[in-house]
Protein backbone atom coordinates (compact mmCIF):
# COMPACT_ATOMS: atom_id res chain seq x y z
CA UNK A 1 0.00 0.00 0.00
CA UNK A 2 1.27 3.39 -1.26
CA UNK A 3 1.79 6.44 1.15
CA UNK A 4 -1.14 8.22 -0.47
CA UNK A 5 -3.65 5.21 -0.59
CA UNK A 6 -2.82 5.07 3.20
CA UNK A 7 -3.41 9.00 3.27
CA UNK A 8 -6.67 9.22 0.87
CA UNK A 9 -8.32 6.21 3.91
CA UNK A 10 -7.03 8.09 6.61
CA UNK A 11 -7.79 11.40 5.43
CA UNK A 12 -11.19 10.48 3.86
CA UNK A 13 -12.54 8.68 7.37
CA UNK A 14 -11.22 11.47 9.71
CA UNK A 15 -13.42 13.99 7.72
CA UNK A 16 -16.47 11.95 7.67
CA UNK A 17 -15.96 11.48 11.53
CA UNK A 18 -14.71 15.14 11.98
CA UNK A 19 -18.30 16.13 10.25
CA UNK A 20 -21.13 15.60 13.05
CA UNK A 21 -18.26 17.31 15.14
CA UNK A 22 -17.87 20.39 13.32
CA UNK A 23 -21.81 21.30 12.96
CA UNK A 24 -22.02 20.69 16.76
CA UNK A 25 -19.32 22.33 18.25
CA UNK A 26 -19.98 25.44 16.15
CA UNK A 27 -23.61 25.18 18.20
CA UNK A 28 -21.69 25.42 21.41
CA UNK A 29 -19.72 28.58 20.46
CA UNK A 30 -22.91 30.30 19.57
CA UNK A 31 -24.41 28.88 22.96
CA UNK A 32 -21.63 29.93 25.07
CA UNK A 33 -20.37 32.99 23.23
CA UNK A 34 -23.44 34.23 24.41
CA UNK A 35 -22.72 33.31 28.08
CA UNK A 36 -24.39 29.98 28.07
CA UNK A 37 -23.04 27.22 29.12
CA UNK A 38 -24.22 23.77 27.34
CA UNK A 39 -23.02 20.47 28.40
CA UNK A 40 -26.30 19.36 26.67
CA UNK A 41 -24.11 19.01 23.20
CA UNK A 42 -24.45 15.33 24.21
CA UNK A 43 -28.51 15.45 24.17
CA UNK A 44 -29.45 17.80 21.43
CA UNK A 45 -26.92 15.26 18.92
CA UNK A 46 -28.98 12.39 20.26
CA UNK A 47 -32.45 14.51 19.44
CA UNK A 48 -30.67 14.65 15.89
CA UNK A 49 -29.81 11.58 15.63
CA UNK A 50 -33.37 10.29 16.71
CA UNK A 51 -34.87 12.99 14.12
CA UNK A 52 -32.60 12.17 11.33
CA UNK A 53 -33.36 8.38 11.55
CA UNK A 54 -36.95 8.49 12.25
CA UNK A 55 -37.32 11.26 9.62
CA UNK A 56 -35.63 9.64 6.57
CA UNK A 57 -38.08 6.43 7.47
CA UNK A 58 -41.13 8.35 7.22
CA UNK A 59 -39.73 10.56 4.10
CA UNK A 60 -38.94 7.09 2.40
CA UNK A 61 -42.15 5.67 3.25
CA UNK A 62 -43.31 9.19 0.95
CA UNK A 63 -41.47 8.11 -1.80
CA UNK A 64 -39.05 10.76 -1.85
CA UNK A 65 -35.80 9.15 -2.26
CA UNK A 66 -33.12 10.94 -2.02
CA UNK A 67 -34.00 13.70 -0.80
CA UNK A 68 -34.86 11.91 2.24
CA UNK A 69 -32.08 12.21 4.53
CA UNK A 70 -31.52 16.13 3.52
CA UNK A 71 -35.07 16.86 4.39
CA UNK A 72 -34.54 14.64 7.79
CA UNK A 73 -31.48 17.14 8.72
CA UNK A 74 -33.74 20.08 8.20
CA UNK A 75 -36.40 18.63 10.86
CA UNK A 76 -33.42 17.83 13.28
CA UNK A 77 -32.29 21.46 12.95
CA UNK A 78 -35.97 22.56 13.93
CA UNK A 79 -36.43 19.79 16.83
CA UNK A 80 -32.91 20.39 18.43
CA UNK A 81 -33.69 23.96 18.69
CA UNK A 82 -37.08 23.76 20.21
CA UNK A 83 -35.58 21.01 22.31
CA UNK A 84 -32.67 23.58 23.83
CA UNK A 85 -35.10 25.74 25.02
CA UNK A 86 -35.69 23.67 27.97
CA UNK A 87 -32.08 24.70 28.82
CA UNK A 88 -32.42 28.05 28.20
CA UNK A 89 -35.58 28.22 30.05
CA UNK A 90 -33.72 26.85 33.02
CA UNK A 91 -30.53 28.47 32.50
CA UNK A 92 -31.67 32.06 31.52
CA UNK A 93 -35.08 32.16 32.99
CA UNK A 94 -35.50 30.60 35.36
CA UNK A 95 -31.54 31.04 36.82
CA UNK A 96 -30.83 27.34 37.56
CA UNK A 97 -27.22 26.22 37.38
CA UNK A 98 -26.05 25.66 33.91
CA UNK A 99 -24.19 22.81 34.05
CA UNK A 100 -26.29 20.96 35.93
CA UNK A 101 -29.19 21.98 33.44
CA UNK A 102 -27.23 20.27 30.55
CA UNK A 103 -26.73 17.28 32.11
CA UNK A 104 -30.19 16.81 32.49
CA UNK A 105 -31.22 17.77 29.40
CA UNK A 106 -28.72 14.97 28.38
CA UNK A 107 -30.59 12.27 30.54
CA UNK A 108 -33.94 13.52 29.40
CA UNK A 109 -33.10 13.59 25.46
CA UNK A 110 -31.19 10.06 25.89
CA UNK A 111 -34.32 8.63 27.77
CA UNK A 112 -37.29 10.05 25.43
CA UNK A 113 -35.97 8.74 22.09
CA UNK A 114 -35.30 5.33 23.66
CA UNK A 115 -38.99 5.58 24.87
CA UNK A 116 -40.23 6.88 21.40
CA UNK A 117 -38.37 4.43 19.37
CA UNK A 118 -40.10 1.82 21.76
CA UNK A 119 -42.95 2.85 21.17
CA UNK A 120 -42.86 3.96 16.85
CA UNK A 121 -41.00 0.22 16.46
CA UNK A 122 -42.75 -2.34 18.29
CA UNK A 123 -40.96 -2.31 21.37
CA UNK A 124 -37.51 -2.26 19.22
CA UNK A 125 -34.66 -1.13 21.11
CA UNK A 126 -33.50 0.80 17.32
CA UNK A 127 -35.01 1.78 14.73
CA UNK A 128 -34.46 0.10 11.44
CA UNK A 129 -31.84 0.81 8.41
CA UNK A 130 -32.26 3.69 6.44
CA UNK A 131 -32.56 2.99 2.91
CA UNK A 132 -31.20 6.11 1.98
CA UNK A 133 -27.66 7.91 3.22
CA UNK A 134 -25.81 10.70 2.65
CA UNK A 135 -23.00 8.45 0.78
CA UNK A 136 -19.09 9.36 -0.03
CA UNK A 137 -18.50 11.52 -3.80
CA UNK A 138 -15.86 13.06 -5.99
CA UNK A 139 -16.05 16.26 -6.91
CA UNK A 140 -14.85 16.21 -11.06
CA UNK A 141 -12.50 18.45 -11.94
CA UNK A 142 -10.94 18.85 -8.41
CA UNK A 143 -10.45 15.28 -8.16
CA UNK A 144 -8.20 15.03 -11.02
CA UNK A 145 -5.58 18.23 -9.10
CA UNK A 146 -2.49 16.23 -8.28
CA UNK A 147 -2.26 15.14 -4.78
CA UNK A 148 -4.68 16.58 -3.06
CA UNK A 149 -7.47 16.12 -5.47
CA UNK A 150 -7.88 12.77 -4.56
CA UNK A 151 -7.27 13.43 -0.60
CA UNK A 152 -9.71 16.41 -0.21
CA UNK A 153 -12.24 15.97 -3.09
CA UNK A 154 -12.00 12.00 -3.86
CA UNK A 155 -14.98 9.80 -1.30
CA UNK A 156 -15.91 12.86 0.99
CA UNK A 157 -19.30 13.45 1.48
CA UNK A 158 -21.12 16.34 0.84
CA UNK A 159 -21.96 16.91 4.14
CA UNK A 160 -18.27 17.29 4.97
CA UNK A 161 -18.03 20.33 2.59
CA UNK A 162 -20.78 22.12 3.76
CA UNK A 163 -19.46 21.90 7.53
CA UNK A 164 -16.63 23.74 6.39
CA UNK A 165 -18.52 26.33 4.59
CA UNK A 166 -20.54 27.16 7.35
CA UNK A 167 -17.86 26.96 9.76
CA UNK A 168 -16.37 29.41 7.81
CA UNK A 169 -19.64 31.54 7.74
CA UNK A 170 -20.20 31.54 11.40
CA UNK A 171 -17.11 32.77 11.77
CA UNK A 172 -17.80 35.97 9.47
CA UNK A 173 -21.00 36.36 11.63
CA UNK A 174 -20.01 36.00 14.26
CA UNK A 175 -17.03 38.60 14.31
CA UNK A 176 -18.03 40.57 11.27
CA UNK A 177 -21.53 41.22 11.70
CA UNK A 178 -23.81 43.23 14.24
CA UNK A 179 -25.52 40.29 15.56
CA UNK A 180 -22.35 39.01 15.81
CA UNK A 181 -20.84 41.70 18.28
CA UNK A 182 -24.27 41.62 20.03
CA UNK A 183 -23.54 38.28 20.65
CA UNK A 184 -20.31 38.32 22.09
CA UNK A 185 -20.89 41.28 23.95
CA UNK A 186 -23.83 39.24 26.31
CA UNK A 187 -21.45 36.74 26.81
CA UNK A 188 -18.31 38.87 27.89
CA UNK A 189 -20.19 41.88 29.71
CA UNK A 190 -23.64 41.83 30.07
CA UNK A 191 -24.50 44.67 32.44
CA UNK A 192 -22.66 46.81 29.52
CA UNK A 193 -24.28 45.80 26.55
CA UNK A 194 -27.87 45.95 28.57
CA UNK A 195 -27.40 49.77 29.04
CA UNK A 196 -26.36 49.71 25.29
CA UNK A 197 -29.75 48.86 24.37
CA UNK A 198 -28.95 44.90 23.70
CA UNK A 199 -32.01 42.28 25.15
CA UNK A 200 -29.46 40.27 27.13
CA UNK A 201 -32.26 37.66 27.81
CA UNK A 202 -33.20 37.67 23.89
CA UNK A 203 -29.90 37.26 22.91
CA UNK A 204 -28.96 34.56 25.12
CA UNK A 205 -32.23 32.48 23.71
CA UNK A 206 -30.88 32.90 20.39
CA UNK A 207 -27.52 31.75 21.29
CA UNK A 208 -28.92 28.68 22.74
CA UNK A 209 -31.53 27.70 20.01
CA UNK A 210 -28.77 27.98 17.57
CA UNK A 211 -26.88 25.94 19.79
CA UNK A 212 -29.67 23.40 19.40
CA UNK A 213 -30.07 23.78 15.90
CA UNK A 214 -26.48 22.98 14.80
CA UNK A 215 -26.61 20.37 17.55
CA UNK A 216 -29.19 18.71 15.78
CA UNK A 217 -27.75 19.04 12.39
CA UNK A 218 -24.73 17.48 14.06
CA UNK A 219 -26.47 14.23 15.21
CA UNK A 220 -28.64 14.04 11.70
CA UNK A 221 -25.40 13.73 10.04
CA UNK A 222 -23.78 11.44 11.82
CA UNK A 223 -26.97 8.74 11.33
CA UNK A 224 -27.06 9.74 7.41
CA UNK A 225 -23.49 9.84 6.92
CA UNK A 226 -21.97 7.22 9.48
CA UNK A 227 -24.50 5.27 11.55
CA UNK A 228 -27.31 4.84 9.11
CA UNK A 229 -29.53 3.95 12.15
CA UNK A 230 -30.61 4.90 16.08
CA UNK A 231 -30.07 2.94 18.64
CA UNK A 232 -29.43 3.94 22.94
CA UNK A 233 -25.51 4.14 22.11
CA UNK A 234 -25.92 5.61 18.50
CA UNK A 235 -24.15 8.72 19.88
CA UNK A 236 -21.63 7.66 22.53
CA UNK A 237 -19.56 10.65 23.53
CA UNK A 238 -19.93 12.30 20.34
CA UNK A 239 -21.56 15.50 22.23
CA UNK A 240 -18.60 15.87 24.54
CA UNK A 241 -15.81 15.71 21.62
CA UNK A 242 -17.31 18.12 20.23
CA UNK A 243 -17.81 19.81 23.35
CA UNK A 244 -14.06 19.52 23.96
CA UNK A 245 -13.26 20.77 20.46
CA UNK A 246 -15.25 23.90 21.02
CA UNK A 247 -12.65 24.81 24.05
CA UNK A 248 -9.94 23.52 22.12
CA UNK A 249 -10.58 26.00 19.56
CA UNK A 250 -10.76 28.35 22.10
CA UNK A 251 -14.68 29.43 21.28
CA UNK A 252 -13.78 30.44 17.83
CA UNK A 253 -15.60 28.63 14.87
CA UNK A 254 -12.34 27.96 12.76
CA UNK A 255 -10.65 26.70 15.88
CA UNK A 256 -13.49 24.47 16.74
CA UNK A 257 -13.44 23.07 13.49
CA UNK A 258 -9.43 22.84 13.27
CA UNK A 259 -10.09 20.88 16.74
CA UNK A 260 -13.30 18.66 15.28
CA UNK A 261 -10.77 17.83 12.73
CA UNK A 262 -8.26 16.54 14.88
CA UNK A 263 -10.59 14.56 16.91
CA UNK A 264 -11.88 13.00 13.67
CA UNK A 265 -9.00 12.40 12.45
CA UNK A 266 -8.24 10.13 16.39
CA UNK A 267 -11.56 8.22 15.33
CA UNK A 268 -10.51 7.27 11.66
CA UNK A 269 -7.28 5.46 13.43
CA UNK A 270 -9.99 3.08 15.38
CA UNK A 271 -12.14 2.69 12.31
CA UNK A 272 -9.05 2.66 9.37
CA UNK A 273 -6.23 0.96 11.59
CA UNK A 274 -6.43 -2.58 10.28
CA UNK A 275 -6.07 -1.18 7.12
CA UNK A 276 -2.88 0.80 7.47
CA UNK A 277 -0.15 -1.67 7.64
CA UNK A 278 1.79 0.11 10.66
CA UNK A 279 -1.08 0.11 12.71
CA UNK A 280 -2.49 -3.65 11.77
CA UNK A 281 0.17 -5.01 14.76
CA UNK A 282 -1.51 -2.28 17.17
CA UNK A 283 -4.26 -3.77 19.98
CA UNK A 284 -7.78 -2.65 18.74
CA UNK A 285 -8.25 -1.57 22.41
CA UNK A 286 -5.53 1.14 21.76
CA UNK A 287 -7.15 2.75 18.61
CA UNK A 288 -10.73 2.28 20.10
CA UNK A 289 -9.65 4.77 23.15
CA UNK A 290 -7.27 7.03 20.76
CA UNK A 291 -9.63 9.55 20.69
CA UNK A 292 -10.34 9.80 24.16
CA UNK A 293 -6.89 9.70 25.07
CA UNK A 294 -6.17 12.49 22.29
CA UNK A 295 -9.12 14.91 23.70
CA UNK A 296 -7.35 14.84 27.42
CA UNK A 297 -3.65 15.33 26.14
CA UNK A 298 -5.09 18.62 23.75
CA UNK A 299 -7.12 19.90 26.81
CA UNK A 300 -4.85 19.38 29.06
CA UNK A 301 -2.06 21.13 27.10
CA UNK A 302 -4.22 23.98 25.63
CA UNK A 303 -7.13 24.38 27.50
CA UNK A 304 -5.05 26.37 30.14
CA UNK A 305 -4.19 29.14 27.90
CA UNK A 306 -7.80 29.47 26.06
CA UNK A 307 -10.26 32.33 27.69
CA UNK A 308 -13.83 31.59 28.38
CA UNK A 309 -16.43 34.23 27.52
CA UNK A 310 -16.08 36.35 30.68
CA UNK A 311 -19.49 36.01 31.97
CA UNK A 312 -19.99 32.38 31.23
CA UNK A 313 -21.96 30.57 33.30
CA UNK A 314 -23.33 33.48 35.03
CA UNK A 315 -26.83 34.47 35.22
CA UNK A 316 -28.12 38.37 34.20
CA UNK A 317 -29.95 40.21 36.46
CA UNK A 318 -30.45 43.24 35.23
CA UNK A 319 -29.50 46.10 37.67
CA UNK A 320 -26.92 43.95 38.58
CA UNK A 321 -23.53 45.38 38.08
Amino acid sequence: MTLMEILSIVISSAILSATPLIFTALGGVFSERSGVVNIGLEGLMIIGAFIGAVGTIFFQHLGLGQASPWLSILVAAIAGALFSLLHALASITLRADQTISGVAINFLALGLCVFLVKKLFQGSGQTPFIDYRIDKTSIPGLKDIPVIGPLLFSNIAYTSYLAVIVAILVWYVIYKTPFGLRLRSVGEHPAAADTLGINVTRMRYIGVALSGAFGGVGGAVYVVTIATNFGPATISGQGFLALAAMIFGKWNPLGALGAALFFGFAQSLSITGQSIPLLKSVPDVYLLIAPYVLTILALTGFVGRAEAPKAIGVPYIKGNR
